[in-house]
């Protein structure tokens, strides 16, 4: 479990892809180290297991669901990409809950740099639309974020510059891949009613619907 608060910024040394399977090893930035064998670290928002342990490096193995499903599938060598350790009991959610589970990902659609803030428009697939609803949260790239204009499957962020300094936000550009987690909470929510109402005997749950019942 993480929190989408991204710890420390890492570099894609290099990926090997075989089979449909692959291994990755990623370059650490200082203040990134005592990881141990077999732990949960959270890249780009992915949950991967440490599987060897270099000098100021580690590596990571992912099967053909992680590739298929996350933005890894098209990742190259020298990208930058962020990092977060998983929670431990004594530590403060000031995010929100991350399972390191994509849903899907999304494409950059829009960049409006601006001198407080910076707005990414992320476009996304439709069967995502009913988890992401007005000021909800998200995870992109494994950064917890509170989307808003969700309409036309897309939504906005609104980066502030220490997210920004802080994350691989800053190297985006329009057409990139991102991986998408949407809100634990509102996917467990959003299956409750499905399964109450028998959707398929009924008109069916959207966010139009959660929001006239106070779900949302």
């Amino acid at each position: 479990m993480f929190s989408g608060i991204v710890q420390s910024l890492g570099t894609v040394r290099e990926i090997h892809r075989r089979d449909g399977k692959a291994r990755m090893t990623v370059a650490t930035d200082r203040g990134f180290e005592g990881l141990e064998l077999g732990e949960s670290v959270a890249v780009n928002g992915v949950c991967l297991t440490v599987c060897q342990i270099m000098q100021n490096a580690f590596a990571v193995d992912m099967t053909a669901e992680t590739l298929g499903r996350t933005s890894f599938k098209q990742v190259r060598p020298k990208a930058r990409v962020n990092l977060e350790r998983a929670l431990t009991p004594a530590q403060k959610v000031s995010g929100h809950f991350v399972a390191g589970h994509i849903d899907q990902t999304g494409v950059v659609v829009e960049i409006d740099r601006g001198a407080g803030e910076t707005l990414f428009r992320f476009e996304h697939p439709p069967e995502l639309a009913p988890y992401l609803v007005e000021k909800g949260s998200v995870a992109v790239d494994g950064i917890s974020l509170t989307v808003f204009a969700c309409r036309d499957n897309r939504f906005s962020v609104s980066i502030i510059p220490f997210t920004l300094e802080h994350t691989n936000l800053n190297e985006r550009k329009v057409g990139d891949h991102v991986n998408i987690e949407c809100d634990m909470i509102g996917k467990y929510v959003y299956k409750a009613c499905e399964n109450f109402l028998n959707r398929s005997n009924g008109p069916g749950i959207d966010p139009d619907f959660l929001k006239r019942h106070g779900f949302v």
